[in-house]
């Protein structure tokens, strides 16, 4: 039932809202102190408990940041919109955010405001504009529909949230850590795979493997009939995305250099060096030079190679492989040397099946937690819109 007493009133009628600042960063003086200093990247909790950086009296003083109170309500304004929180301590905020603070007259429950701000994140990320950076107008947020019940109404909102969101709250963390054992599941069923492995004689991939890079995209000098191929983004771990795939002109005498086959191991040479995924389908498709195509003559190694990656990226041994201090490779020269576990045939075929079977289990158990925590996050969602369209019972 909706509630007589219900007011809708603009936003900025009820709010002031406050923008903040940046000191300095050329003089040290202004950084290091007592205040808090909150930018975007503080906001990734429901309350603010400590921030990443600081300021002192002199930064506050001399720059355009302002002090919001402990107990009120900020949101950003540009690049982390959606994002609300309330502070536990008095708290100065940068540019990107603003306090949200009752005028006299208004009596709102913080809390009221913070989860009603969370039901429209979506409504406030939605108007962002800007080519780079994506922010809203002051205008935009005074101008946002309130709604603003009588306080005890508020709090008997928040009071229903807030239980139903704490029962949400351990069916989420249930998930997650189910979803947490069913990765150190796979994990250890893949060490052991390999310990088990640990007397076969280790071979360099490019003495037993074939492998090459992509075609290199170049628009201007690219000839031949435009067809799709695959980029470091379509190779995940274990699978390959092919929603989004793009063209690339190839000539038909290039078709056998830069085409895979079913079975082949796709290897990401950038982006996430080493993540790796076998091509599983009999469509004609082409790779790109981001990508190390790999093909044994026994397809039990491709899919041993793709399990002893990940492994050995989850160990943090992959990456001395790699070149690059920022932007980092696994290059051909590098994978052509990379030594893998090479036992014969049979052995090979027996790991393989063994942990495609595990890999298949884990997989079964974590579409599982994922799909518990898609409709955690669907209720809470719907428990929000209800709150404030006046639909609790």
């Amino acid at each position: 039932m909706k509630n007589p007493e219900l007011r809708i009133v603009p936003l900025g009628d009820a709010m002031d809202v406050i923008g903040g600042g940046t000191p300095s960063k050329r003089n040290p003086a202004f950084y290091g102190g007592a205040i808090p200093w909150a930018t975007v990247r503080d906001m990734n909790v429901d309350y603010i408990t400590r921030t990443e950086h600081t300021i002192t009296e002199q930064g506050l003083s001399r720059s355009s940041t302002k002090v919001i109170s402990a107990g009120e309500v900020i949101i950003a304004t540009r690049v982390g919109l959606g994002k609300v929180c309330i502070l536990n301590h008095d708290t100065a905020i940068n540019q990107d955010l603003r306090g949200l603070v009752p005028k006299p007259g208004f009596e709102i429950e913080r809390k009221y405001l913070f989860y009603w701000l969370k039901s429209i994140a979506q409504t406030i990320v939605a108007a962002g504009t800007g080519a780079t950076v994506q922010g809203v107008k002051l205008t935009f947020i005074k101008a946002l529909k309130f709604p603003l019940p009588p306080l005890e109404e508020q709090r008997r909102i928040v009071a229903f949230l807030d239980k139903a969101f704490e029962g949400l709250d351990r069916a989420r963390a249930n998930a997650e850590a189910n979803l947490q054992n069913a990765r150190e599941l796979f994990m250890s069923a893949i060490k052991a795979a390999f310990d088990e492995l640990r007397d076969a004689p280790l071979q360099p991939v490019g003495k037993v493997a074939d492998n090459c890079l992509g075609k290199m995209l170049d628009k201007r000098k690219n000839r031949g009939i435009p067809r799709e191929y695959l980029r470091n983004l379509n190779v995940r771990w274990f699978t390959i995305d092919t929603s989004d795939l793009l063209e690339m002109r190839i000539e038909d005498a290039e078709v056998e250099r830069y085409s895979v086959r079913r079975g082949d191991l796709l290897i990401c040479e950038g982006g996430y060096p080493g993540r790796a995924a076998i091509w599983n389908e009999d469509d004609l498709i082409f790779f790109q030079k981001a990508l190390h195509r790999v093909r044994f003559s026994q397809p039990a190694y491709s899919k041993l190679l793709m399990f002893f990656l990940f492994l050995q990226d989850q160990l943090g041994d992959l990456r001395p492989h790699f070149t690059g201090s920022g932007i980092q490779h696994f290059t051909g020269k590098a994978l052509a040397k990379f030594e893998m576990p090479f036992p014969p045939p049979d052995a090979a075929e027996a790991t393989v099946r063994k942990l495609d079977a595990v890999q298949s289990k884990t997989d079964e158990l974590m579409s599982v937690c994922m799909a518990k925590l898609n409709e955690v996050k669907e209720l809470r969602r719907s428990l929000l819109q209800k709150a404030f369209a006046g639909e609790l019972t």
